[in-house]
């Protein structure tokens, strides 16, 4: 199908906007009343000699891996456990199940930790 020179102005239009060829299709049935299939969207596109923009690219997510998430703690103590009991600081977040916290700075109550530090120290141990 041949377009006017308006219509072909008005495609052109739309490319520098952005829009992506399906979205150029929908607009030239609802505005300009022309039906196309996306193939020959995209040879209209062609024959007037226009490039479709690329999407921006995805700006990372900085993540716990990426930077400390674990803020440090008061002399290496715990909050919750009594005064000149020391905690080990954790090691940074190595990925994998259950090595990522669930949330950025977060600590596992004191509770928690000596019947992990056994079971740790029993692993350990085992490899000599």
């Amino acid at each position: 199908m041949n377009l006017d020179e308006a219509q072909r102005t008005k495609v052109a239009e739309w490319i520098t906007q952005g829009l992506k060829l399906a979205e150029i299709q929908n607009r030239l049935i609802t505005e300009l009343h022309i039906t196309m299939t996306y193939m020959e969207v995209r040879m209209l596109v062609d024959d007037l000699k226009l490039m479709p923009k690329d999407p921006e690219p995805v700006k990372p997510v900085e993540t716990a891996l990426s930077g400390s998430a674990v803020p440090p703690s008061a002399g290496g103590r715990s909050p919750v456990a009594g005064p000149g009991t020391a905690v080990p600081k954790p090691a940074p977040p190595a990925g994998g199940p259950g090595k990522i916290p669930p949330m950025p700075g977060y600590r596992p109550p004191a509770s928690d930790v000596p019947p992990f530090q056994m079971a740790l120290e029993a692993e350990l141990s085992k490899l000599g």
